[in-house]
């Protein structure tokens, strides 16, 4: 016995070592704490992101089905044979080139407003866009325009402060004085357009131009912009707030009062 144990440990004891050594080999590596710290972080990123992401897409659906119902059956495509009057037209401005031309979608608008004039379903045309920085000049770019088309340059009125369509709806009603109005812009802005204004106290039917759809692109990110912009409108309208004012303006009654007396 004495001869065989020293050989049962020599032969036995390289077995366990190799069995430790294999078993090590084996054991998956310990995860990095700071590792496993990162992936648990991003996912909190990407659930979070997710989430205010359904939390927009819903306010922006809500915003949009707000829109909609308050200018459904005040909206028409211009073009169409449509009788419906007013005593004035409201073009929204839109960006003009540094040369002094109106962008195409802008000159799409005062073509449409031109047309309302010229076959008398309005008196007057108020133009109204930006003049807040030297140099650029939305309102008097329109007014040239519309003049170049053989419109009566006193049948056209300007407002210098139409920052945005909220500003220009509210100084519609307060600073000039408009209950009534036909609103001209690009077809996939009217239900927004159209329901600022009649949510503030103009009474308005949109003259949507539709042209802008020959540009695929281009209306597509429009149309996809404008959901967010009526999230804006929603809370421009509920909060009133005010837009820039100033004194009353009589130049679209005496707009008005010209085409009358000069129109046969």
């Amino acid at each position: 016995m004495t001869d065989e144990d020293p050989t049962c440990s020599a032969t036995g004891a390289p077995d366990v070592v190799a069995s430790r050594r294999g078993g090590a080999k084996d054991d998956p590596k310990p995860a990095s704490p700071v590792a496993g710290g990162r992936r648990v972080l991003l996912r909190r990123l990407v659930r979070a992101s997710l989430a205010v992401v359904g939390v927009l897409v819903v306010i922006a659906a809500g915003a949009s089905i707000w829109a909609w119902t308050v200018s459904a059956g005040h909206i028409e495509t211009a073009g169409d044979d449509d009788t419906t009057r007013a005593p004035v037209a409201i073009v929204l401005g839109a960006a003009v080139h540094a040369d002094g031309r109106p962008s195409p979608w802008l000159a799409h608008r005062l073509d449409t407003a031109a047309d309302l004039y010229t076959s008398g379903r309005v008196e007057a045309i108020l133009v109204s866009g930006d003049n807040r920085r030297v140099g650029y000049d939305e309102p008097t770019v329109m007014r040239d325009y519309l003049t170049s088309k053989g419109i009566p340059r006193q049948a056209v009125a300007l407002d210098y402060a139409g920052f945005d369509t909220y500003d220009t709806c509210v100084r519609a009603r307060r600073i000039f004085g408009i209950e009534r109005a036909l609103l001209v812009t690009q077809d996939f802005h009217e239900p927004r357009a159209v329901a600022i204004c009649r949510s503030v106290g103009v009474s308005v039917d949109g003259v949507g131009d539709p042209r802008a759809r020959a540009d695929r692109i281009g209306w597509a990110v429009s149309w996809t912009r404008e959901r967010l912009a009526t999230i804006k409108a929603v809370t421009d309208v509920l909060s009133r707030r005010d837009p820039t004012l100033g004194r009353r303006e009589t130049s679209v009654a005496e707009a008005i009062m010209w085409t009358q007396e000069h129109r046969r």
